[in-house]
């Protein structure tokens, strides 16, 4: 198996156990695009690594809010 098989996570479910969130808002936020999430074909995916990126942005994000 490659790495970036490694790397993806397939369904709600997955991401959810990923993140620590419900699958649900998993669902939601990424139907609002606010998630880094793909489709093939109806699966909803992830991959770890762009996901990592995507928290450091919202912690990143939530700073430079506090700061103001």
């Amino acid at each position: 198996m490659a790495d970036a098989d490694l790397d993806i996570l397939t369904g709600h479910k997955a991401i959810s156990a990923f993140l620590g969130l419900t699958p649900r808002q998993v669902e939601w936020h990424s139907e609002k695009g606010e998630l880094p999430t793909f489709k093939i074909g109806r699966t909803v995916c992830a991959r770890r690594s762009r996901l990592l990126e995507w928290v450091q942005e919202q912690e990143q994000k939530q700073r430079e809010r506090s700061r103001k």
